[in-house]
């Protein structure tokens, strides 16, 4: 049997984690936590992760605060991560994907549509 890969979500929306948890279950080992102070720590503590789905505004640290200091790490940088945000604007996609999101993806989502640009993605990194 395959080993399942694993996927990271940061949200801190509750129902948020708890849906796409459900979702990605069947493909993926998905780990939620609920800020991006949350995911550094998780991963610094030697977890690792195939992809991320983190969402754009969160306390503690944002999703372009958690996008810029996962790029800044060598171990990190490479991981691919898709932005989720409530928030419709070229200038907030362009400002993420400049600091190194993969994708961006505007709340509410077709969760399909997530799942195929997560599988895309890890296709371009060969995992």
């Amino acid at each position: 049997m395959k080993k399942k890969l694993k996927l990271l979500v940061v949200d801190d929306e509750p129902s948020i984690g708890l849906f796409l948890e459900h979702y990605f279950s069947k493909d993926y080992d998905v780990v939620v936590k609920l800020n991006g102070f949350e995911a550094i720590a998780w991963l610094q503590q030697g977890n690792i992760t195939d992809g991320i789905v983190a969402d754009y505004e969160m306390p503690l640290m944002n999703g372009l605060d958690f996008v810029k200091q996962l790029r800044a790490s060598n171990l990190y940088k490479d991981i691919p991560l898709v932005m989720l945000s409530g928030i419709d604007q070229t200038s907030n996609k362009i400002m993420c994907l400049k600091s190194g999101a993969d994708d961006y993806m505007v709340k509410p989502f077709n969760p399909e549509e997530l799942d195929i640009r997560i599988k895309n993605m890890l296709k371009r990194v060969n995992i």
